[in-house]
C-alpha cells in the first residue's frame, strides 16, 4: 500500500550512497560530513530504502548534538522512518526518542522548541505524543510568539488525531483562552484556525462577539474568517445575511489578498445585484492596482466567470475593464478584449470604439516590439464591433485604412478584410472608402493584401471617375513596360548556365531621361532582387509595389491584376460614351497582360509562370477581345452576389443553435461536463467549444428499493465511501423526522414498523434506494431525543461511488431542518 508523504527532496540516483559510508560519517566528529550523511540518509529513505542499521547510530551520535542544522535533519529523519510494526503497534525503540523530544520542547533555544513543535504536527502515533502533551501545553504561554504559534498548531494536530479528544479533551477551552489574550497576529490566526477546525461553534461565537473589530485584525486571521464564513453559509444558508456585512466591511482593508477572497466569497454566497456589483468593482480595482501579470490574468478569469452569470452588472463596468489594456502583456490584452467584446451594447459602443481607436493610434509609436500583434488584435476587435453595430463603421474604417501598408501582414490582412465587408454592408461609405483605397494603394506591401484590395477596386469602382482612377492606380503601381529588357534576359541566360544556383538577379525598367544638353536618352534603372521568398515590399510612388511583387515571381497577383483590369474595362464600356477612350484603355490593358505572360515565360526569373495563373491571364485577354452579355453579367454581377451570399451565411452561422441528446452512464458527481469538438473542410485544426456545467439533482435518478438485512450489512461493510451528516432539525418527534428524511431522499425504510413502535427516546433505522444506473445507496439514521426536546444524532450514507454519497449528504443537509 502506498504511504502518505509530507516531505519531498530531489534525489540524484546517479550516485547512490552506501549505508556503511553514511554510518561512518555519522560516527565521526566532522560536522559538515555528519550533516551531509544525514541528508543522504533522508533521501535514501524517501526513495524506498529502509536502513534499519542506522537508527541506533543516529540515536547515539546524532541525537545529542546541539547543532541546529543537525537537529532539524534529525526531526526530518524521525518524520519519515517507519515507527510501527506490521500490526500497527509502535516499535519499542521509538521510546528512545520521547525523552529527546521532551528535552527539545523545554530547550532554552527558541528555534529548537519551534521546529520540534512543528514536527509534532506531523506525528500520528499517540503512544509517542501522549507523554509530551504537558510540555506542549507549557509552550502555549511561552514569551516568544514563534513558539506559541507552533504550540497552538501542535495542539490542533493532536486534538484531530483519532484519540485526540480523549488525551486532550479540554484543548478548545485552552485555545479559546489563548485567543482572547494573544497579541501576536500569527498566533492569533492559528488559535482561530484551531477553533474553526475543531470547535466551530466557539469560532463563530468569537467572531460574532468581536464583529466590529474584524476589519482591524491581521490579514492572515481575516483569511481564516472568510473561510469560516464560506463553510458556515454552505451548511446553513439562512444565516448568510449577518455574515455578508462582515464581508462588505473587509472589502476596504489594505490587504489585496483579503479583498480578492472577499469578492470571491460574495459571489459564491449571494446573487444580489448589490453584492455582485461590489465584487465586480473590487476585481476591477485589483486589475488596475496590481502590477503582477499573473494576478491580472487571475482577476480577468474571475471577471469572465461573472460575465457569464451577471452580464448586466458588468456592462456598467466595461470602461474600467478596458483600462487593463494599459498593460504591455499581450495575454492580458487579449483576455481583456475577449471580455469587453461580449459586454458591448448600443449604450456603450461609442465609448468602447473610441478607446480602441486611441489604442490603435498608440501602436504607431513603435516603442514596443509586439505593437504589430497588438494592433492586429485591436483591428479584429473593432471589426467585431462594426459587425454588431454597423453605425460605428464610419468612425473607424478610414483610421484603419492607414494600416494597409503595415509591416505586420496579419494586421494588414485583417484591415482589408474589414474594409471589404464594410463596403458591402454600408453602401453610404462606398465612395469614401474607394477614394481612400485608391489614394493609399501604393503603400500596400503584402501580396495577400494587394489581391484583396484589387478585388475591391474591381467590384466597387462604379462611376466613370472611379473606374478611371482605378485603372490609373494599377498602371502607376505596375510601372513602365516592359518588365525586362532583351539584353537582361540574355545576361540572365548566360549567368544561369555558369551557375545554376542563382541567388539574385538584376532587373531593370526603362524610362526617358533628360540630359544636360536638353536631349532625351533611355535610362535603365537596375535593382537587385533576392529570391528567398519575400512577402513584403516597400511601396512608393516611384517604384510600384505591384511591379516589385511581380518581379519576385508572384504570378497569382498578376492574374488578379488581369482580372481587375478586365472588370474595370467592362464597366468602362458601360459608363464611358467615347468608344475611342475605351479602346485606348483596352489596348493598354492587353499590353500589360501580354507583358506579364512574357515575363513569366522568360528566363529572367528562376521559376516560370504556373499554369493556373497563365490560364487566368489568357482568359482575360480573350474576354477583352470578344465580350458578350452573358460573360459581362458573370464578371460584373455574379462575383458580387457570391460575396453577399457568403456574408449572409457567415451571419447565419454565428446565430445557429445546436440541440443534442446527452447519454449519461454513471452518477459520479451529479455534474455533466462536456464540449463540442468539430473540424471544418478548409481548416485541418480541431475547434473545441467548452460547454457550461449541467448540475443534476439526485432525486431525478434515484428511487426506493428493497434488499434483505444480510445483503444490506454486506454492502455496508464493502462500500468505501461514507458521508456522515449531523442531525440539525427543528422537528422534535423521532418518527416524524424519519418520515421527513424518507420523503426528502426518496428512499425505502428497511426497518420493520414494529421495531419503530414505542417511546424510548431513541430511534435507529436503515434506508435503501437505487439509482437508474443500478448503483446502491445505503443510509443509517440514528437519533436520540435530548432533555430539552431537541433531536441529536447522525445520518450516515454509504455508497460505492463518491457522487451518490456526497449528493445524498447535501440533499439531507438541505432538507433535514423540516423545510420544503
Amino acid at each position: 500500500m502506498e504511504k502518505s508523504c509530507s516531505l519531498l527532496v530531489h534525489f540524484d540516483k546517479g550516485t547512490p550512497a552506501i549505508a556503511n559510508e553514511i554510518k561512518e560519517a555519522l560516527e565521526g566528529n566532522d560536522m559538515p560530513a555528519k550533516i551531509d550523511a544525514m541528508m543522504k540518509a533522508i533521501m535514501l529513505l524517501l526513495n524506498g530504502e529502509t536502513l534499519p542499521q542506522l537508527f541506533i547510530t543516529i540515536i547515539r551520535y546524532v541525537l545529542p548534538s546541539e547543532d541546529h542544522t543537525i537537529q532539524k535533519l534529525l526531526l526530518l529523519y524521525l518524520e519519515i522512518i517507519e515507527k510501527t510494526d506490521a500490526k500497527g503497534r509502535v516499535l519499542p525503540e521509538m521510546i528512545l526518542i520521547c525523552q529527546n523530544l521532551r528535552n527539545n520542547l523545554q530547550h532554552p533555544n527558541e528555534y529548537i522548541r519551534g521546529v520540534t513543535l512543528r514536527f509534532l504536527c506531523r506525528l500520528k502515533e499517540t503512544e509517542i505524543i501522549e507523554p509530551l502533551i504537558p510540555s506542549v501545553l507549557q509552550n502555549l504561554e511561552h514569551r516568544h510568539p514563534f513558539i506559541r504559534r507552533n504550540a497552538i498548531l501542535a495542539v490542533m494536530s493532536i486534538y484531530k488525531l483519532p484519540q485526540g479528544e480523549q488525551i486532550l479533551g479540554d484543548a478548545p477551552d485552552m485555545i479559546e483562552k489563548v485567543l482572547l489574550t494573544e497579541q501576536d497576529q500569527s498566533a492569533k490566526r492559528n488559535a482561530f484556525l484551531m477553533l474553526f477546525n475543531c470547535a466551530q461553534d466557539r469560532a463563530i461565537n468569537y467572531l460574532l462577539t468581536h464583529i466590529e473589530r474584524v476589519s482591524e485584525w491581521g490579514d492572515m486571521l481575516q483569511m481564516v474568517v472568510l473561510e469560516l464564513i464560506r463553510k458556515v453559509c454552505r451548511t446553513n444558508r439562512g444565516e448568510k445575511g449577518k455574515y455578508i456585512k462582515i464581508i462588505i466591511s473587509l472589502l476596504n482593508v489594505p490587504s489585496t489578498a483579503v479583498i480578492y477572497e472577499c469578492a470571491g466569497t460574495l459571489v459564491s454566497l449571494s446573487s444580489a445585484p448589490t453584492a455582485i456589483r461590489a465584487a465586480a468593482n473590487t476585481y476591477c480595482q485589483l486589475l488596475l492596482s496590481q502590477s503582477d501579470n499573473n494576478v491580472k490574468l487571475i482577476v480577468l478569469d474571475r471577471l469572465n466567470e461573472l460575465k457569464s452569470s451577471h452580464r448586466d452588472i458588468l456592462v456598467d463596468l466595461i470602461m474600467d475593464v478596458l483600462r487593463a489594456l494599459s498593460s504591455p502583456n499581450l495575454d492580458i490584452r487579449r483576455k481583456t478584449l475577449d471580455i469587453v467584446l461580449d459586454l458591448i451594447t448600443p449604450r456603450n459602443i461609442n465609448e468602447v470604439v473610441l478607446t480602441l481607436k486611441k489604442e490603435v493610434v498608440k501602436t504607431q509609436s513603435g516603442e514596443l516590439e509586439k505593437n504589430g500583434e497588438y494592433r492586429q488584435m485591436l483591428i479584429q476587435a473593432i471589426h467585431s464591433c462594426a459587425i454588431k453595430f454597423p453605425e460605428v463603421a464610419s468612425t473607424v474604417v478610414h483610421l484603419l485604412m492607414d494600416f494597409l501598408g503595415d509591416s505586420n501582414v496579419g494586421s494588414a490582412v485583417d484591415v482589408i478584410v474589414f474594409v471589404r465587408e464594410i463596403i458591402e454592408t454600408n453602401p453610404k461609405l462606398r465612395v469614401s472608402i474607394i477614394t481612400r483605397l485608391l489614394d493609399t494603394f501604393y503603400q500596400i506591401r503584402a501580396a495577400r493584401v494587394c489581391t484583396c484590395a484589387l478585388w475591391i477596386i474591381g467590384e466597387y469602382c462604379l462611376s466613370l471617375s472611379e473606374v478611371g482612377s482605378g485603372i490609373a492606380t494599377i498602371k502607376q503601381c505596375l510601372g513602365e513596360l516592359p518588365f525586362y529588357s532583351v539584353s537582361e534576359e540574355e545576361e540572365a541566360t548566360e549567368s544561369s548556365k555558369k551557375d545554376n544556383q542563382v541567388n539574385s538577379i538584376t532587373l531593370s525598367s526603362k524610362r526617358p531621361a533628360i540630359l544636360a544638353d536638353g536631349t532625351y536618352a533611355t535610362q535603365s534603372a537596375a535593382s537587385e532582387t533576392t529570391f528567398s521568398p519575400p512577402t513584403l515590399v516597400q511601396g512608393s510612388l516611384t517604384s510600384g509595389n505591384l511591379r516589385t511583387l511581380l518581379l519576385t515571381g508572384d504570378f497569382f497577383l498578376g492574374a488578379v491584376v488581369a482580372c481587375t483590369l478586365t472588370k474595370l474595362l467592362l464597366r468602362l464600356e458601360e459608363v464611358q460614351q467615347s468608344k475611342v477612350e475605351v479602346n485606348k484603355e483596352s489596348t493598354r490593358a492587353l499590353l500589360i497582360m501580354v507583358s506579364m505572360l512574357q515575363l513569366g515565360q522568360s528566363s529572367v526569373l528562376p521559376h516560370p509562370i504556373d499554369n493556373d495563373s497563365y490560364d487566368r491571364i489568357v482568359l482575360c485577354i480573350r474576354l477583352l477581345c470578344n465580350t458578350g452579355d452573358e460573360i459581362r453579367k458573370i464578371w460584373l454581377q455574379s462575383c458580387r452576389q457570391s460575396f453577399v451570399q457568403m456574408l449572409s451565411e457567415k451571419q447565419l452561422q454565428e446565430t445557429q443553435e445546436i440541440k443534442a441528446n446527452i447519454k449519461v452512464s454513471s452518477t459520479e458527481t451529479g455534474v455533466i461536463f462536456g464540449n463540442i469538438v468539430y473540424e471544418t473542410s478548409n481548416v485541418h485544426e480541431r475547434t473545441v467549444v467548452v460547454l457550461n456545467d449541467i448540475h443534476i439533482d439526485i432525486m431525478d435518478y434515484i428511487s426506493p428499493a428493497v434488499c434483505g438485512d444480510v445483503a444490506f450489512r454486506t454492502m455496508w461493510a464493502e462500500f468505501e465511501w461514507e458521508n456522515k451528516v449531523a442531525v440539525n432539525t427543528v422537528i422534535q418527534d423521532e418518527k416524524d423526522f424519519l418520515d421527513h428524511i424518507i420523503k426528502s431522499t426518496n428512499m425505502k425504510c428497511l426497518t420493520a414498523p414494529s421495531a419503530l413502535d414505542g417511546e424510548c427516546g431513541f430511534l435507529a433505522a436503515n434506508l435503501y434506494a437505487k439509482s437508474v444506473f443500478g448503483e446502491d445507496a445505503l443510509v443509517n439514521v440514528s437519533i436520540e431525543k435530548q432533555a430539552d426536546g431537541k433531536l441529536s444524532g447522525y445520518i450516515r450514507i454509504r455508497s460505492k461511488t463518491q457522487g451518490i454519497a456526497l449528493s445524498l449528504g447535501d440533499k439531507i443537509t438541505l432538507k433535514q431542518k423540516g423545510g420544503s
